[in-house]
């Protein structure tokens, strides 16, 4: 069996091997799959807001925002070698881990969903499956090999999209 490959919050990783991809502690996170369809081009980040304009902190991990993971992870699965008609994607996570009362700006994982969705609609990459929203915590494990993704959701069991 292949060695598990950890992806930590806001980063990313890009392979070609069968070796499944995965990360944890996804609350108002995203985690977004983009592979390649009848290969085991894959990739995964791990995002956790929606846009580098709100960040006044241009040191960052190129994970961590929406908007420039998402160009990024296309860019490192091309440069592997994948074909960008072929891509689709995955994606989990967005829960409302916190209680709003309104506040727009604590909405983080609905914002982190919309962004991850805008990205892949510039992009061209077809959404095949999700698993968003809620107000648990999730861990996703992502078999390139099979373009299975087993998400598993805190006091809510495990699901394969």
């Amino acid at each position: 069996m292949n060695e598990v490959v950890t992806i930590g919050m806001a980063e990313l990783l890009c392979s070609n091997d069968t070796a499944p991809l995965r990360t944890s502690g996804l609350g108002s996170c995203v985690g977004v799959i983009i592979y390649q369809e009848g290969s085991t081009f894959a990739g995964m980040a791990h995002i956790m807001l929606p846009s580098v304009t709100i960040s006044s902190n241009r040191e960052h991990k190129i994970g961590k925002f929406a908007d420039v993971a998402i160009p990024e992870l296309v860019r490192l699965l091309r440069a592997k070698g994948a074909s960008s008609y072929r891509l689709k994607a995955k994606i989990a996570g967005g829960a409302q881990m916190f209680a709003s009362a309104g506040n727009e700006m604590m909405r983080v994982g609905e914002r982190n969903v919309i962004a991850v969705k805008e990205q892949l609609t510039e992009l061209n990459i077809p959404l095949i499956a999700e698993d968003t929203g809620g107000r648990n915590g999730r861990t996703i494990s992502f078999n390139p090999a099979t373009h299975e993704l087993t998400i598993r959701t805190v006091h809510l069991g495990t699901k394969v999209i």
